[in-house]
């Protein structure tokens, strides 16, 4: 079992989520009245993971790989098997599916996180989100969209 726990201010709830590892989790962290969530390394996003996702402001999430890129990858098939199994990872078609049904309870902010260097690229990540917003009805300015990159730290995506 997952317990809670605080640093300072901040309450952290981990929850399990989906992946080939031993005890993955994802993380809820309290702050003021706002909600961030920490998703990475899951293959998927089930009805209890994206529970905690609700009601986030912000949320750090996968967006590990672009399908057609892992189809025509130089990664063994066993690979690719494991990357696109619902214990791998997530590909950058489930974290906009993800985000867009996010919107309406709240979510400002998205940092896409654990891009894939092989099977992704940021341009493709940013791209598929902003479709995805589109064909719902959204729009681009209704959400802060950022990418991690992948040798350096970040900017400053929320302020505690």
């Amino acid at each position: 079992m997952l317990e809670t726990f605080e640093i300072g201010n901040l309450k952290i709830f981990p929850f399990e989520v989906p992946h080939d590892a031993a005890d993955p989790c994802g993380f809820n962290i309290y702050h003021n009245n706002e909600k961030l969530s920490i998703a990475t390394d899951l293959g998927r996003v089930t009805s209890d993971v994206f529970k905690y996702f609700k009601n986030s402001s912000s949320i750090l999430l996968e967006s590990n790989y672009d399908p057609n890129i892992l189809k025509i990858s130089s990664y063994p098939r066993i690979l690719k098997q494991r990357i696109a199994s619902p214990k791998g990872h997530l590909s950058n078609d489930i974290a906009a599916d993800t985000i867009c049904k996010l919107i309406d309870s709240g979510l400002k902010r998205v940092l896409l996180v654990h891009l894939s260097k092989e099977n992704n690229f940021p341009e493709l990540a940013y791209q598929t989100i902003q479709e995805q917003l589109i064909k719902n009805n959204y729009s681009v300015d209704d959400i802060i969209i950022n990418i991690a990159p992948r040798n350096t730290c970040s900017d400053r995506f929320i302020s505690i």
